[in-house]
C-alpha cells in the first residue's frame, strides 16, 4: 500500500445528507398504528414533560386549571345576568360544566396546534409515529381537565335538587366523542401549523366565536328562540351535539335524543379519521419544513 492511498484513507471524508420534499401519502397504516400503539409510553412521557414544564404538578399549578375556567365562568355568569336580569343558580351551573368541557377542546386544538412545530429537533433525530406529538398534547389537555370535575360536582350538589341519576353514565360517551373530536383538531392544525404559521394566531379568535355558537353561554332548549339562520349554523356546529347530550345526561338528568348520540359520534369519527390522514400523509415532510 503507498503512501497516497495509505492518505486517502485517513483523510477526513465528509457524509452529506440531502434532504428534499416528500410527496404527500398514506404509508401502510396498520403497521403504523401498531408501533403507535407500542409507542404510546413515548407520549405518555411528553405528556408529562409538558405538565411539569408547565408547573401542573404544584399546588398553584394544579389550583390555577380550576381557577382560570372557573373565573371565566363567573365572568360569563355575570353577563348572562345582566342580560337576563335574574338570577339563576343552574345557569351558573351549565356555565361551568359546558365551560369546563369546552376548554377541554379548545386546549387540546391550542397545544396541538404548536406541538410539531416546537418538536423541531426530536423529529430530526428520532424516529417514531410522529402522531403521538398532537395526541400527547390531547392527553396533557385531559391532565388539565380532571382537577375540574370536583368543582362541578360541588356546585352540582349545591344548586340542583336532583343529585344522582343512572343517565349520568351516558355523558362518558358524549366525553370520549369530545376526546376523539378533540385529537382529529390536535393532528389537523399541528398540520397547518408546519405549513402556515399564522395558525396559532388566528386560532383563538376562531374558538371565541365558536364558544358563543355552541351550548355554552345558552341553554339548548334556548335555540327555539333563535333565528332561522342562526339556527341552522347553531345545529350544524359539533359542539351543539356533544356538548347539548354532555350536559342533559349530568345537568338534567335525561336521555338525550337519539340525533344527538348519532350527530356526536359521526362528527368525532370523521374529525379523526380526517385529521389523522391528513397528519398522516404529511408527516414525512415535517422535517425539511421546519429545518
Amino acid at each position: 500500500m503507498t503512501a497516497s492511498t495509505r492518505e486517502r484513507e485517513t483523510e477526513f471524508e465528509p457524509v452529506y445528507h440531502r434532504y428534499g420534499p416528500h410527496r404527500a401519502g398514506v404509508p401502510p397504516l396498520v403497521p403504523y398504528f401498531r408501533e403507535l400503539w407500542h409507542r404510546r409510553g413515548f407520549a405518555t412521557e411528553m405528556s408529562k414533560a409538558s405538565m411539569r414544564g408547565a408547573n401542573t404538578s404544584t399546588f398553584f399549578g394544579q389550583a390555577w386549571l380550576v381557577l382560570n375556567p372557573l373565573l371565566l365562568a363567573a365572568v360569563y355568569y355575570l353577563l348572562v345576568t345582566i342580560l337576563r336580569g335574574k338570577h339563576e343558580p343552574a345557569v351558573f351551573v351549565h356555565l361551568t360544566l359546558s365551560l369546563f368541557a369546552f376548554n377541554l377542546v379548545s386546549t387540546s386544538m391550542g397545544t396541538g396546534t404548536r406541538s410539531v412545530v416546537s418538536a423541531g429537533k426530536l423529529l430530526i433525530n428520532t424516529a417514531f409515529p410522529r402522531l403521538l406529538i398532537p395526541l400527547s398534547a390531547v392527553r396533557t389537555a385531559l391532565f388539565r381537565f380532571l382537577p375540574t370535575l370536583p368543582v362541578y360536582l360541588l356546585f352540582h350538589l349545591i344548586f340542583l335538587t336532583r343529585v344522582w341519576s343512572p343517565t349520568m353514565f351516558l355523558s362518558l360517551y358524549f366525553f370520549g366523542c369530545l376526546l376523539l373530536f378533540s385529537a382529529g383538531l390536535a393532528a389537523f392544525f399541528a398540520t397547518l401549523q408546519v405549513y402556515f404559521r399564522d395558525t396559532s394566531s388566528f386560532l383563538p379568535f376562531f374558538v371565541r366565536i365558536w364558544m358563543y355558537l355552541s351550548p355554552v353561554l345558552w341553554l339548548p332548549e334556548n335555540v327555539a328562540h333563535f333565528s332561522k339562520t342562526l339556527l341552522t349554523i347553531i345545529r350544524l356546529n359539533p359542539m351543539y351535539a356533544m356538548l347539548g347530550g354532555y350536559a342533559e345526561s349530568i345537568q338534567e338528568q335525561k336521555v338525550p335524543d337519539v340525533g344527538l348520540f348519532v350527530s356526536s359520534g359521526l362528527w368525532a369519527v370523521a374529525a379523526a379519521v380526517i385529521g389523522f390522514l391528513f397528519f398522516i400523509s404529511r408527516e414525512r415532510d415535517f422535517a425539511v419544513r421546519l429545518t
